[in-house]
Parts: structure tokens; sequence; C-alpha cells
């Protein structure tokens, strides 16, 4: 039987034509080719291609959280598409060793030819950053404008509505505030988990107490500690003290969500909240591969330029240092790890729950 579609010829398929014809030194044009050039512009064409699929893939998981009911088989899709780009962040994260294969000297030999032409003016990255859930207000300032300003007009636009679609932060939020395993009839699992902290403090409290290889100034300099800890979980069990960190700032995930955030880590061996544990620890890890990124590109601006002003006009290696944590998205989950508490010291769950939780849950 014939097949209703042609033959497809590789060359033809991957339009290699177009794509081998895009590497255009600008030194040759100008009569002073630089061999490193091509390395330059091979290595960042290859960064936007990487940077397109990762688009490809987060546009689809977002469109998956979009609805008010995302069943089990969405959430499996989602982490798999999204450990999808954690392994292309590797993989970007590994192309810098390539680049930095060319020194310094070699760099200067084009390096004029570029400006004011630079890595900020990415579309792509800021789409991403936009879309994962960076906000205007989180960006460092370039030269004290706007990121938006020094692209063209198109690409403001882009930009401009991607900062109006609901972001994968949102979007996760939102889904995690629809948990139903915080409370079961009697079960109440904030409470337990309330009692349980104390518990876990004041035994800590009198170990050091009790610790006779202390000596008193110790012993004060680790009560005080275990009272700022105390501190940290008093806000995270007041909503009104979670509500007013947000206020200033410290943090983004809102109280019922980190409720829920927090349960999922706490008994993700549960077979229905794994999957949900995979999920979370994803994003922590994209957000962690993009802050290793950024770090990595700084660290090779300054190796190539020193503390030079960028072929953009910036500050080069200091503003790419300062979006290293300025922009990272997640952190809420990251911070989590400070409530965390021994498996042996979780509350036991009632026979009920367990089997709610075991493999599937539906509202009846």
């Amino acid at each position: 039987m014939m097949k209703p579609y042609p033959p497809a010829y590789y060359a033809d398929y991957l339009h290699l034509e177009k794509v081998l014809d895009a590497q255009m030194p600008r030194s040759a044009q100008f009569g002073k080719p630089a061999h490193d050039e091509m390395l330059f512009i091979t290595v960042h064409q290859a960064f936007e291609i990487w940077f397109k699929q990762i688009l490809h893939e987060l546009d689809s998981v977002r469109a998956l959280f979009e609805s008010d009911f995302v069943d089990e088989t969405r959430v499996g899709v989602a982490v798999s598409r999204l450990s999808r780009i954690a392994e292309i962040q590797k993989v970007m994260i590994d192309q810098f060793r390539i680049l930095e294969t060319m020194t310094p000297l070699d760099f200067l030999e084009f390096r004029d030819f570029l400006s004011p032409a630079s890595g900020f003016q990415s579309v792509q990255f800021r789409l991403i950053e936009n879309k994962l859930g960076l906000k205007r207000a989180q960006r460092v300032d370039f030269n004290r404008t706007s990121y938006e300003k020094r692209l063209s007009d198109e690409h403001q636009r882009l930009l401009l509505q991607s900062e109006s679609e609901p972001s994968l932060f949102e979007l996760l939020e939102k889904w995690l505030e629809r948990t139903p395993f915080l409370s079961f009839g009697k079960f109440d699992f904030w409470k337990l988990y309330e009692r349980a902290v104390s518990e876990m403090l004041a035994a800590d409290r009198q170990t050091i107490q009790t610790n006779a290889t202390l000596s008193d100034a110790e012993k004060t300099k680790e009560l005080d500690g275990i009272a700022r800890i105390e501190q940290g979980f008093a806000a995270i069990f007041d909503e009104g003290k979670h509500q007013a960190a947000i206020d200033k700032g410290e943090r983004r995930l809102s109280y019922k969500a980190t409720q829920a955030a927090l349960l999922i880590l706490l008994y993700r061996d549960e077979p229905i909240l794994h999957l949900p544990f995979r999920l979370l620890s994803v994003l922590i890890d994209i957000d962690e591969l993009f802050t290793t990124w950024r770090y990595r590109h700084s660290m090779m601006v300054q190796k190539m330029i020193g503390v030079k002003i960028g072929t953009g006009g910036s500050s080069g290696h200091q503003y790419l240092k300062q979006t290293v944590d300025a922009h990272r998205v997640f952190l809420d989950l990251f911070n989590l790890s400070t409530f965390l508490i021994p498996r042996s010291a979780l509350p036991t769950l009632p026979d009920a729950v367990r089997r709610e939780l075991g493999f599937h849950y539906g509202n009846h």
C-alpha cells in the first residue's frame, strides 16, 4: 500500500541548507576573519535551538495545568516533559566547556564586531523566564532600563504578551491549592504536624540542656539556634505571618499551596503522592540548573572580558552574577526542606487515609 506522502530525504527534512548556511562570521565580512568566531556563533545558535525546544515543552506543560482538574496521567506527562527540559539544561551547561576552549585573546579578535548585540537580547530566554514565572519586579535592572527596551518592537510585544499569560508557577500554585488530602474527617494533618514539630524541638532543646560536654556559652548558642528554627516554623503555622512574608517579597507561594507542597514532600512514599513529589522535585531541578547556567555564563564572561563593559553596554560579569539568585522562580519549593522532619516523627496516617492515598482518590 502506497503511503499518502512522498519519501523524505535527510538533508531536506532537517533543512540543512538553511541551518548550515546560518553561520556568518562578521569578522570575515569586514576582511578580518577570526577563526574562533565560528565556534562562538555555533554554540550560541545551539543555545537558541535548545531554548526553542524548552519553550515547546514548557508551553505543553502549561496547557496541561490550565484546566480546573488535572488527572494523574497529565501529571505523569508533565513530569516527563519537565524532566526533558532538565536534561536539555545539563547539555547547555556542558556547552560552556566547548566555548571556553576559546581564549580571551581569541575572543578579542572579533569582539568589536558584535557590538551592540548581546545575549541579553535573547528573546527566547526571556520568554522561558516569564513562562516559568519570573516576575518583572524580581528582575535585575539592565543599565537602569526595563528588560525589554533593547529588543525589537515585535520581540517586546511577545514578552509583554507572555507576562499576561498564566505562568507555570501560577498554575502550579492553583493546582497545589486544590490538594484534597490536608484534612480527612477527624484527621487534621496540619495540627498533628505542628504537634510533631513542637515535640521534636522540645527534644532537641532537652538534648542540648543535658549535654555535659557543652559549656554554658555553647549551650546558649545552640539554644538560640533552636529558637530561630522555632520562629521559622511559627511563621509557617500562622497564615497571617505567611502573608506578611509574601507582602515583603520573602515568599511567593500561597499559604494553602505551601501546606500542600509540604504534605507532598513529607508523605512522598504514599503511592498517590509520589508523582506530585516528582513534579515538585523536577521543578526544583530546573530552577537549580538555570541558576547553574547563569552562574557558568557569568564566570565565562569574567574569564573572557574581566571587568570590561559587555558588548550590550552592561557591566557584563557583574550584571550576570546579580541575576544568579535574583531570577530564581521556585525558591519557595527549595526552602521547604527547612520544614521537613524525620520520617519517624511524622504523624501516623490512619488506615482509612492510607487507603485513600494508596491508588486512587476521587470526590464521591
